[in-house]
């Protein structure tokens, strides 16, 4: 693979944790492996790798931004990375005011539910 992709494998373990990637790599199929690779080192290798603006805001800002584009099923997933990426709760009720002014109350109010619903999960785990 490239140098891109190793660096994406490397940060995607750091910011998802390594049983979520090796579950991930487990379901992988000849069908995907284009599409894996993409968002491997496009997402992962590129964008979470810059050193632009932490992980932390990246986590507030990808919330956010799933939340306003109503990609929910996304969401438990960024919310257990936080425990990784530094974001606490309040930035991601921050994150999500945002999306209630800008984006929605709905939309918002969804991502609220998930969210704790997964800090619930994770605090179950601990």
């Amino acid at each position: 693979m490239s140098e891109k992709f190793d660096q994406g494998m490397k940060t995607r373990r750091e910011v998802l944790g390594d049983a979520h990637v090796d579950r991930a790599e487990a379901a992988k199929t000849e069908f995907d492996l284009p599409f894996q690779t993409l968002i491997t080192e496009g997402a992962w290798g590129t964008v979470w790798s810059s050193d632009k603006i932490s992980r932390r805001e990246r986590s507030m800002l990808t919330i956010a931004l799933l939340a306003a584009t109503g990609n929910f099923e996304e969401i438990p997933m960024h919310i257990r990375a936080t425990a990784r990426t530094g974001a606490s709760k309040d930035d991601v009720a921050e994150a999500l005011q945002h999306v209630a002014v800008y984006a929605g109350v709905p939309k918002a109010n969804h991502a609220l539910k998930l969210a704790k619903q997964t800090y619930a999960e994770m605090e179950e785990t601990q």
